[in-house]
C-alpha cells in the first residue's frame, strides 16, 4: 500500500499538492462554529400539558377510525354474533400490537431529534453509514451540534452491517427505493384520510333522514373538503389551540358512549378480550374472515401519521396521552359498537351514529365532523412535511414552501401540493361515493407504509441503537406476523378501490426517482469537470481578465473545488468582479442546522485574488422564508470572516502567501507561481521551501511582535474598506443552468425519463433565484448542456 501511495503522489505532482493546500476542507472553520446545546428536560406538569396538546396534533386520524371500521369489515351485513366477537378481538389485539407495542414504545424512539417518518429514518441511516446517493457530505458536517452518530468496534455486528450497506451502489439505491415507496404511499394517505374521514362524518346527516340521497352527503363532504384545503394557508398554528380540546372531548364522548352501549345492549362482548376468538373467527369462515382483514386494518389507520407528525412533542408525552386516553377510549368505543351491532345486525352500515343516544346526537355529530377535520389536518400537515424532506434530500422538484408559524419550525404550507391534494381528494370522494371502496384504498396505503417502516427499523436498531440481533429478530418477526396477513388481504382488494393508492404512489415514485437520478448525474458531472485551483492561480490575481468593481456570487453544488461553470464564464467573457465568492447551498441529513452554524466561509488562494468560498448548510426542516435576505446574510458572514481572520495568530498558507507577496512586491525576491492544469512541474522562488513529500510549506515570516500586529491591522483595514467599496459598487449572482439530456444512443425509457419527464419537471419547478430571493436585475444565468 505504501508503494501505491508514493506512486500516486509522484503522478499527481506539485500542482495537485498546491491544489490541496490552497482549497482545503473547512475543518477548522466548522470546529470554530460548533456550539453545544443542553438537552431539554421537562417537568411533570409540562409533560402533562404537552400530552394534552398532542391529542389535537397526533391522534386525530387514529381517533376517527370508529366512524367507518365495522362497516368496512361487514359491508354485506352480519349473520352471526360470533363474527362480531371475532372481529372485535382482532381489533383489540391489532391496536395492542401495532400502535401500542410497536409504534408508541419502539418506533417512536427512532426519531431524528423529534422528527418522524420514513425520511427521518433515512437521515439517521445516512449519518451512521455512507448510504446517501449524493456524496456532498464532508467530515466538517459532523461538527454540527445536530449531527449525532455512533462509533463501532471493528468486528461488531453493527460495523459489519455498516460495511455491507456501504459495499455496493445497488444497496444504496435499494434503500432509497424502499424509502421512496414508503414516502409515496404516505402521500396517498394525505389524499385518502380527508376523503374517508369527512365522508364518514358527513354520513351522520342521513341517519336522522333516511330519505336523503347519497349525493347530498357527497356534496356536503366536498364542500367541507374545499373549505379545509382553502384554509391551509393560514397554518395550523392559527387554529391549533382548538384542536386538543376538540379531540379530547371526542375521545371522552366515544369512550362514554361505548361504555353505555356495553351496559345497555350486550355485556357478553367483553369475552372478545380472550384471543381464542380470533382463532374461532378464522376457522368458521376462512375466505370471508381473511377478506375482512382489510376492514380491520382501518382500526389502526393514523398510526403511521402518528409517527410522521412527531415534531414538537417529546416521546414520553405521546406515550402518556396514548396509554391514558387514546387507547382505553378506543377499546371502549369499538367494544360498545360491537355490543350495539349484535343487538341490531341491520344497522352495521351506520352503527356509530345509530348507537348514539338521541338526546346528544347532534352535539356528537358536530364534534365528529370537527374531529374528522382535525384528523384530515394532521395528515395534510404530515404530507407537507414529507414533501419538504424529500425536496431537501434531492428527491422532489423545487416547490414553494411557506412557513406559517413563528413558533414552530415544522408548520409549513406548500401551495402547489395543497391544490393537487384537494383535487385528488375531491375526485376520490365524488368518484367512489361510499366508505367501502375508499376504505379498501386506505388500508392498502397504510399497510405498505407500515411494512416499509418495519424494514427500515432493522438497520436502525443495529446501527443506531446497537441492539442485540435477537431483539431485532423478535421485532421483525412479531411485526411481520401481523402486517403481512393484512397486506395480503388489502392486495386482494386492488380491484375494489385498492388501486387508487398504488396509482398515486407509482406516479409520485416516478417523479421522485427521475428527479433524484438526474440530480445525482448532474452532481457527478460537476464533480468530474471541476477546475484545478492551480490553473486558476496560474492566471494571476486578475484571473487573466479585467477585474471590475463589485461582488460576484457564483452558485455551485460543489463544497470544494472551482465549478466548471466558472471556467466557462471567464473563457467567454472579458471581465470578472473584484471579489468572487463561490456559494454552495447544501442540505444535510439532519433535521435542522442552527443559524449560527449555518455558514462556513473560507478564503481560496492568496489574499490578492479576493476569492472566497461560502457553504450554506441546511437541514431537511429548514426553509428559506420570504423575509430572509440571503445576499445580506452572505455578505455579513464574509465581513465577519475577514474580521476573525485578522485576529487569528495562526495563518493559513494563503495568508502567508499574501503577506510575503506584499512585503516583497517590487523586489527581485517576488513570489513567482507558474503552472497549468495537468502539468506535473512548477517553478517557485522566494520564501517558499519544498518538503520531502513535494508539498509546499510556507517559510517563517520575518515579521514579529508589534510589527506583525500593525501589519495585520493595516491589512485588515484595507481589505474591509475594499469589501465595502465592492459591495457599494453592486452585487451580481451568477447561477449555473446545467441542462441534462439523454445520450442519442440511450434506451427509450431513459430518453423519456430525462428528455421529457425531467425537462417538464424543471420547467414547472421554482428557480434557485426565487428560492434565494435574488433580484432579477442582479441575476446572470450561465448555461451548459450535459449528456448522460
Amino acid at each position: 500500500m505504501a508503494s501505491i501511495s508514493d506512486s500516486e503522489t509522484t503522478k499527481h505532482g506539485s500542482i495537485w499538492d498546491l491544489d490541496q493546500n490552497l482549497d482545503q476542507p473547512m475543518d477548522e472553520e466548522a470546529s470554530r462554529l460548533k456550539n453545544m446545546y443542553t438537552e431539554k428536560k421537562f417537568s411533570s406538569i409540562l409533560l402533562l400539558r404537552l400530552a394534552f396538546q398532542s391529542l389535537g396534533v397526533v391522534f386525530g386520524d387514529l381517533g376517527t377510525s370508529p366512524l367507518y371500521v365495522f362497516y368496512n369489515i361487514f359491508p354485506h351485513g352480519v349473520d352471526d354474533d360470533e363474527d362480531v366477537i371475532g372481529a372485535l378481538s382482532l381489533i383489540i389485539y391489532t391496536l395492542t400490537l401495532i400502535p401500542l407495542m410497536k409504534y408508541v414504545f419502539v418506533v417512536l424512539r427512532a426519531n431524528d431529534n423529534g422528527q418522524g417518518g420514513t425520511f427521518a429514518l433515512y437521515s439517521l441511516l445516512c449519518r451512521h453509514a455512507k448510504v446517501s446517493t449524493i456524496p456532498n457530505q464532508h467530515k466538517t458536517d459532523e461538527e454540527l451540534t445536530t449531527y449525532s452518530r455512533q462509533t463501532y468496534e471493528e468486528n461488531s455486528l453493527a460495523a459489519k452491517v455498516k460495511r455491507w450497506l456501504e459495499g455496493h451502489a445497488y444497496k444504496k439505491n435499494c434503500l432509497l427505493i424502499l424509502v421512496l415507496i414508503g414516502t409515496c404511499t404516505a402521500i396517498g394517505d394525505g389524499i385518502l384520510t380527508p376523503a374517508i374521514s369527512v365522508l364518514s362524518a358527513s354520513g351522520g346527516i342521513r341517519v336522522q333522514n333516511q330519505k336523503m340521497s347519497t349525493d347530498v352527503v357527497v356534496v356536503v363532504a366536498v364542500i367541507i373538503l374545499i373549505g379545509l384545503f382553502s384554509m391551509q394557508h393560514y397554518g395550523t398554528d392559527k387554529v391549533g389551540w382548538l384542536f386538543a380540546p376538540i379531540v379530547l372531548l371526542w375521545f371522552i364522548l366515544i369512550g362514554t358512549i361505548g361504555a353505555l352501549n356495553i351496559h345497555k345492549y350486550n355485556s357478553s362482548v367483553l369475552k372478545a378480550y380472550n384471543p381464542v376468538y380470533i382463532y374461532r373467527y378464522f376457522r368458521r369462515g376462512k375466505s370471508e374472515s381473511w377478506t375482512s382483514l382489510g376492514g380491520i386494518m382501518l382500526s389502526i389507520t393514523g398510526t403511521e401519521a402518528l409517527y410522521a407528525d412527531l415534531c414538537h412533542f417529546p416521546v414520553l408525552a405521546i406515550q402518556i396521552a396514548f396509554t391514558l386516553v387514546v387507547f382505553p377510549c378506543l377499546l371502549l368505543a369499538y367494544t360498545g359498537q360491537a355490543a350495539y351491532i349484535i343487538s341490531n345486525k341491520d344497522h352495521v352500515v351506520d352503527a356509530f351514529y345509530r348507537s348514539i343516544p338521541d338526546t346528544i346526537y347532534w352535539p356528537v355529530f358536530i364534534i365528529a365532523t370537527l374531529a374528522a377535520i382535525v384528523a384530515s389536518q394532521a395528515t395534510i400537515s404530515a404530507t407537507y412535511s414529507i414533501i419538504k424532506q424529500a425536496l431537501a434530500l434531492g428527491c422532489f422538484p423545487r416547490v414553494s414552501v411557506v412557513h406559517t408559524s413563528k413558533k414552530f419550525l415544522g408548520q409549513i404550507y406548500i401551495p402547489d401540493i395543497n391544490w393537487v391534494l384537494m383535487i385528488l381528494c375531491i375526485a376520490v370522494t365524488a368518484g367512489f361515493k361510499n366508505q367501502s371502496q375508499i376504505g379498501n384504498a386506505y388500508g392498502t396505503a397504510v399497510v405498505i407504509v407500515m411494512l416499509v417502516t418495519t424494514f427500515l427499523m432493522v438497520p436502525i436498531m443495529l446501527l443506531v441503537w446497537k441492539s442485540h440481533w435477537i431483539l431485532v429478530v423478535i421485532f421483525i418477526v412479531l411485526s411481520l406476523m401481523v402486517e403481512l396477513p393484512y397486506f395480503t388481504a388489502c392486495i386482494n382488494k386492488v380491484d375494489q378501490g385498492g388501486w387508487v393508492p398504488l396509482v398515486v404512489a407509482i406516479t409520485f415514485f416516478i417523479i421522485m426517482y427521475v428527479w433524484h437520478f438526474c440530480t445525482v448525474k448532474r452532481y457527478e458531472f460537476e464533480m468530474h469537470s471541476k477546475v484545478s485551483m492551480a490553473w486558476i492561480l496560474g492566471l494571476g490575481p486578475s484571473l487573466g481578465l479585467v477585474r471590475v468593481p463589485g461582488i460576484g456570487f457564483v452558485y455551485t453544488e460543489l463544497a470544494s473545488g472551482v465549478p466548471h461553470i466558472f471556467s466557462h464564464f471567464i473563457t467567454n467573457l472579458p471581465a470578472i468582479h473584484s471579489i468572487v465568492i463561490f456559494v454552495c447551498v447544501k442540505y444535510l441529513p439532519v433535521y435542522t442546522v442552527p443559524v449560527e452554524e449555518r455558514f462556513i466561509v473560507k478564503r481560496i488562494g492568496p489574499k490578492n485574488f479576493h476569492m472566497f468560498r461560502c457553504v450554506a448548510r441546511y437541514g431537511y426542516k429548514d426553509i428559506h422564508k420570504r423575509d430572509d435576505d440571503f445576499e445580506k446574510m452572505l455578505l455579513d458572514r464574509l465581513l465577519l470572516f475577514v474580521r476573525l481572520e485578522s485576529m487569528m495568530d495562526d495563518y493559513s498558507d494563503s495568508e502567508d502567501f499574501t503577506m510575503m507577496e506584499e512585503k516583497t512586491q517590487g523586489s527581485s525576491n517576488a513570489l513567482l507561481l507558474t503552472g497549468k492544469a495537468g502539468s506535473n512541474t512548477m517553478c517557485c522562488t522566494g520564501d517558499l521551501s519544498y518538503s520531502s513529500q513535494d508539498s509546499i510549506v510556507p517559510a517563517k515570516s520575518p515579521l514579529r511582535g508589534n510589527s506583525l500586529t500593525r501589519y495585520s491591522s493595516q491589512t485588515f483595514g484595507n481589505e474591509l474598506e475594499f469589501l465595502n467599496r465592492c459591495k457599494d459598487a453592486g452585487v451580481v449572482h451568477i447561477l449555473g443552468n446545467t441542462v441534462v439530456h439523454a445520450r442519442p444512443d440511450s434506451g427509450i425509457i431513459k430518453k423519456i425519463a430525462v428528455n421529457y419527464v425531467f425537462a417538464f419537471l424543471r420547467k414547472i419547478c421554482r428557480e434557485n433565484s426565487v428560492i434565494f430571493n435574488v433580484p432579477h436585475e442582479s441575476l446572470l444565468n450561465v448555461g451548459q448542456i450535459y449528456y448522460i
